[in-house]
Parts: structure tokens; sequence; C-alpha cells
């Protein structure tokens, strides 16, 4: 309203300006004169400024048709829009002015405004590829996803806009939580767009998510193959990728085919503990368990680990403690500083009741690397040298309040998992789990554990007090797990 009354009081000025200036002129009595050859012109001011404005009118007039000579000329030449785009420039010229505006107004957070620019902007240039975009993009920073999606279905209809189309939806529906229709989208993008980096991530995930790790390991190969992860990652992913999808074949049917596959997988990765473990047990249902013992002494030369002791304990599960104590020696005898070292020859003599040999192998590692597992190692040495109830109780309780021992802890996120998983739980990053001491109090390892409650429960049978003892620290489980 007060624009438009704003316009008005311009007009009317302009108008009386323009009428005081032509009485000025019309009241003044020097002309000019225009001497052309023989030929002179006297004008008075008011006819001069008549004839100029006359002659600016045609100088612009011949600039037109210079223009229009010069698209019949391109029409004529083959260019089809010549004559078109002669006659839209103006329009054009609003409209890309009316873009550039919704543009700035987007980037500061002005989604109406933008909204607003990019509804003028369609009207003048018909381009709707340009203007959907930003319409969609401003009505998402605005809240409306009912707008935004509307719009991003019209992109749909245009193969220059179907890839930001899909990709709008597949965004949304990851917000809403529908990651069914998302992964479907997600694939879809992938095949309009191979090369696209981002649409490879969310696909790769959402694949990861549902398990799918045959598709899984075709987006991975693809990321290699258009340069978004090196070779050396692809091949540790791949191997991550591979192993979960062996496991599902071997917990399916234990066919020749998934042996084999899970023995490859364990040669794509050596370092990769899991897939050793199972490259093991393949190898023992085999009836091959020199190969599991040279598979997993290899492993553990690598990096200790309990998982992998276990693994060599399957191999003869019905030995006694003394010929246990024997067999291990291929992995004791290797890393002999390695923490995971000294515990497990510690444990293996404590199931053995070497007690006095068990307490100097730990040597000081409860005192300077204190774990609720080699704080519970020297509560079982106590109670086996006969200590009283007093002494063992006081190293479950520092047990207790002691850091926790390693376990598999997402890089990325920080959340402890009881057994390795291809991909974590809580952040769904693949191959992001190390082996390492958690920074917040969590359950133990499984397998660390129950490695402790295996070969120290000839003791707690003898003592009853002491296996509530333990059972109360929480530092093994009700019922101790058995190597089948």
């Amino acid at each position: 309203m007060i624009w438009s009354l704003v316009k008005i009081l311009s007009f009317v000025v302009l108008i009386a300006a323009l009428a005081l200036g032509a009485g000025i002129l019309a009241e003044s009595n020097e002309g000019i004169r225009i001497a052309v050859a023989n030929t002179e012109f006297t004008l008075q001011p008011l006819q001069a400024a008549i004839v100029l404005a006359a002659l600016l009118v045609l100088v612009w007039l011949l600039i037109k048709i210079v223009g229009l000579i010069v698209a019949v000329i391109r029409f004529l030449s083959g260019d089809e829009t010549a004559i078109s785009r002669y006659f839209d420039r103006n329009r054009e010229r609003k409209g890309y002015e009316a873009l550039a505006q919704g543009m700035m107004a987007l980037s500061s957070g002005e989604s109406r405004v933008a909204m607003a620019k990019a509804a003028r902007a369609d009207k003048y240039l018909n381009r709707p590829e340009l203007t959907n975009l930003l319409t969609a993009q401003a009505a998402e920073i605005s809240g409306d996803t009912q707008k935004a999606e509307e719009v991003y279905r019209r992109l749909l209809t245009d193969e220059r806009t179907r890839f930001v189309g899909v990709r709008g939806i597949m965004k949304q529906k990851l917000a809403q939580g529908d990651t069914v229709t998302a992964l479907a989208l997600a694939e879809k993008a992938f095949a309009l767009k191979p090369r696209h980096t981002e649409t490879q991530n969310t696909l790769l995930q959402l694949q990861t998510e549902k398990h799918d790790w045959q598709g899984a390991r075709r987006t991975l190969k693809s990321q290699l193959k258009t340069g978004a992860i090196p070779r050396d990652v692809y091949k540790r992913r791949d191997a991550v990728l591979a192993l979960s999808e062996v496991s599902i074949l071997l917990d399916e049917k234990s066919t020749i085919e998934a042996r084999e596959a899970a023995i490859a997988t364990q040669k794509q990765s050596p370092d990769l503990i899991p897939a050793s473990v199972l490259a093991a047990d393949v190898y023992m249902e085999q009836g091959k368990p020199k190969l599991a013992a040279r598979l997993l002494k290899k492993a553990w030369a690598a990096q200790p680990h309990p998982d992998l002791a276990a693994a060599f304990a399957r191999i003869d599960p019905n030995e006694d403690a003394k010929a246990r104590l024997k067999r291990f020696e291929a992995l004791t005898t290797q890393r002999t500083g390695h923490p995971e070292t000294i515990m497990l020859l510690a444990e293996l003599l404590i199931s053995a009741e070497d007690f006095p040999t068990a307490r100097r192998k730990m040597g000081t590692l409860a005192e300077t690397s204190p774990s609720s597992r080699s704080l519970a190692l020297m509560a079982a040495i106590e109670r086996g040298e006969g200590a009283d109830d007093a002494t063992v109780r006081g190293w479950l309780a520092k047990a207790v309040t002691a850091p926790r021992s390693e376990a598999w802890v997402c890089d990325n996120c920080g959340q402890v998992h009881g057994v390795w998983v291809p991909v974590c739980t809580k952040c769904n990053s693949i191959d992001t789990l190390s082996w390492k001491t958690p920074s917040e109090p969590e359950s133990e390892s499984t397998n660390s554990a129950s490695m402790l409650a295996l070969i120290t429960e000839s003791i707690r049978n003898d003592d009853l007090d002491a296996e509530e003892d333990v059972q109360d620290a929480e530092i093994v489980p009700d019922e101790p797990k058995t190597f089948d």
C-alpha cells in the first residue's frame, strides 16, 4: 500500500517537473542554430529538446532493428531459438535477477522470500529445473516437508533433474526413519550417478544396516573404482563385509563353498581377528587341526587376543590342564611381554593348580596395568595358595573399581560391544571396532571372562564363597562358557 502511494507521488512529481521545464524552455528567447551545408535551421529551446528526444528514440530503434537483423541471420544459420531469445531477452533478465535474489535469500535463511523469488523467476524464465530446485530447498529450510516432497516429485519428470529429485526424497525418508524406502531410492540414485560419493556412502550404510553384504560389497567396489577410497581401505572393508557374508552362509548351511570362502576371507585380511577365528573353526570342521593351530599361532604373533586363545582351546576341548598348558606353549612363547600373553599363561597355570608359577608369571602386571581381569586373576591365585577370605575379597574389591579389561570399542562413537560386529550398533559405522580399553566402564568381553571362568572352575567348585564373591563383583558370568 505504501509502496503504491510512493510510486504515484513520484509519477506526479516527474510530470510536474517536465511541465515546468517545458514552460521555462517555451519562454526562453534564445534558440539553437544548426547549419548543414548551405542550409540553416533555427530551433527554439523547446523544439531542440523535442528533436533531441526524437533522436534518442531513433537511436534506440536502430539498435533494436540491428539486434533483430542479427537474430534473423542466426536463425537462418541454424540457431532455431535465436529469434525467440531476442524477444524474451527482457523477460530472461527479470527472471535471472529474481533467481539470483532467491538464491541469496536462501543462503541468508530467508526461506519465504526465496520461495517468492523462485515463483517470480519461474513466471519469467519457464526453467523448472532451476526454480523447482530453489523452491524445494527453501521449503526444506522452512520445515514444509510436504511442499518440498511435492516439488522433488516434479523434478522426477525431467531427465536432467531426476537424480536431484530422487536424492531429495531419499534424504527426506532418511529423516523420517523410513530406511526401507530410503534404500530403494539410494539404489535408484546410485544407478543414475554411480560416481556420486555421498550417494555411495548412504547406500553402503543402508545396505550394511539391512545386512545386504553382497550389495554392500558391490557398492564398496564401485567406491574403489571411482577413487572414493584408497585400495588398502577397500581391502580391509571388503574383508569385513566378506566375513559377515560368510558367517551367514555358515549359519544357514556349511557348504564346501562357504568353508572355502571363510578361509579366503582370512587370507584377504590376516590381521582381522574374527576372520582368523572363523577360518580356524572351519579347518577344525574339516578335520585339519594342525592347519587351525598354525593359523591361530600366526594370528597370535600379530596380535594376542582372547578370542584366538578360545579358538585354540577348541582344537582339543577334552585335554587335561597340564596337557593344555603344554599345547598352549605355541602361543605363550610368542609376544611374551604382551599383557594378554601374560594373563593367558597365568590362567593356564591356575587351571593346572601351579599357583606360585602363576604369581611369578603375573609379575607386577596387576600393579602397573591394573584391570578387572588381571586383579581377578590375582584373587584366584590368592585363593589357590590358601589365602584368607579378606585377602581374596580385597583383590576383588580392587577389580570392581579398576579400569575394565580391553573390549571391542567403536573408534567413531566409543560404543563398547561384547563381541565383534562389522557395523557399530550405535553409529552404524563400518569396520570401526578396535580391541582396546574402553574410556567408560562397560561389561567385560564375553570370551575373556569365560576363559577365566573355564580355567578356574575347579577352584570355584572347591570354595562356594569365593564363587559368590566373583559373581557379586561381576567379574565372571553366572554360567561359565564351555568350548564345544
